[in-house]
């Protein structure tokens, strides 16, 4: 039998809002801002992974996997370096946004 449709190709998509976009959604920075680590234990309980990982740039590269989002290890590790409550955020609004487009 000979294959006649080939596999489609995913094109790599982006967050669904930037790093420093926090007036999007001002809960989530809020809640950030006055309980990090429960957004962190929030986020990873939405991904069904250990609380523990919820803050940590691995969280956001199994996502970026799982949503074929753009990025690397590399790039992961310099924006939770460099700005972790801004990467948590995003983060989190992203997942909530997936959540109400009912594709997470």
């Amino acid at each position: 039998m000979a294959v006649t449709n080939q596999p489609g190709r995913y094109m790599p998509s982006e967050f669904q809002t930037g790093l420093l976009d926090c007036c999007d959604d001002c809960g989530t920075c809020w809640y950030g801002m006055c309980c990090f680590w429960c957004l962190g234990c929030t986020i990873a309980s939405d991904m069904g992974e250990c609380c523990c990982c919820g803050l940590t740039p691995a969280i956001n590269g199994i996502y970026r996997t799982r949503y074929n989002i753009e990025g690397s290890m590399c790039k992961d590790f310099m924006k939770y370096y460099c700005c972790l409550l801004c990467a948590t955020c995003q983060l989190k609004r992203d997942i909530d946004r997936r959540k109400e487009q009912g594709i997470f």
